[in-house]
């Protein structure tokens, strides 16, 4: 099994929009494509990948802001390479609080409940939850530190994934870096107020159960997609649009329900894996995409 990936799946979290920098993301939306080989055959399968996040921060009182959204994700392949292809379907809703606790220290908590199949026959094992807690140290209007973890219940087993992360914006405004390691990286540089380039690095670690077959499977999807893009804004960046290229190293294997490795933490699993994979791998491949986002500022 491949284990490019670092962390889990976080695609979506706030830790890369309400944190010190000065806007936040209330909406995205992302479409990628690209052609996966299968590395045992000449066989290959087309995949298509839709994401929407929208998010709506309700400050409470000055210390307290009450966060809620959701995330919709689809990703549209053949997971054994034929022209059988499956929908993979991820929902879920964004609910917590960002805090300020005083010198200079901030704090994130999250509750991530998600149903994630094939939506065909949505059943219990298709719920699952996870949560996030995410401290923050601003140490300058120039850059913070940040420190948590995140945990989630997969098809699997479980998921634990300690966090670090920096924002930074240089003096001039041209370059800024906004990572939460492992989960995201984003670095950009502008060359205008309106156009600018960047690289944009995403892991992610999340399970899908199946529902359209006979035999009672899910799947677990293991991603790192790394991008070069370059971005547009419109209307003092308000609305951003960004076109990208890179490469998708996403691998998506197949198991019995019952085939389980317990706690996982980050890549590695406490009890060991020993799991028979009903699928072969995905190779990496080239991928394009685009972003648009609707930016607020705080």
């Amino acid at each position: 099994m491949k284990r490019f990936y670092l962390g889990v799946s976080l695609i979506l979290l706030l830790s890369h929009t309400i944190n010190a920098q000065d806007y936040i993301d209330l909406v995205k939306f992302s479409y990628n494509n690209t052609t996966f080989d299968n590395g045992d055959s000449n066989a290959e399968t087309e995949a298509s990948n839709t994401y929407l996040e929208v998010y709506v921060p309700l400050p409470v009182t000055s210390k307290t802001v009450v966060i809620g959204g959701f995330t919709y994700e689809n990703t549209r392949l053949g997971l054994n390479f034929t022209d059988d292809r499956s929908n993979l379907i991820m929902t879920r809703l964004n609910a917590g609080i960002k805090r300020d606790h005083g010198n200079k220290w901030s704090g994130t908590y999250i509750v991530l409940p998600k149903l994630a199949s094939d939506f065909d026959d949505l059943g219990s094992e298709d719920f699952q939850i996870g949560g996030l807690a995410l401290l923050e140290k601003r140490y300058s209007s120039s850059y913070s530190l940040k420190f948590g973890s995140y945990f989630s219940t997969e098809n699997f087993g479980t998921t634990l994934t300690p966090l670090v992360g920096l924002w930074y914006k240089s003096d001039n405004d041209k370059f800024y870096i906004n990572a939460v390691l492992p989960i995201r990286t984003d670095i950009k540089y502008s060359f205008t107020e309106a156009f600018g380039v960047g690289a944009n690095l995403i892991t992610s670690i999340k399970s899908y159960h199946l529902t359209q077959t006979i035999d009672d499977l899910y799947v677990q999807e293991e991603s790192i997609r790394f991008a070069l893009f370059a971005a547009y804004g419109f209307f003092d960046d308000t609305l951003i649009i960004r076109g990208k290229a890179g490469l998708d190293t996403t691998d998506f294997g197949v198991y019995n329900q019952n085939d389980t490795v317990g706690l996982q933490i980050l890549t590695f699993q406490v009890g060991g894996d020993d799991r028979i994979r009903l699928n072969s791998e995905f190779e990496t491949a080239p991928f394009f995409g685009i972003d648009l986002i609707f930016r607020g500022s705080l």
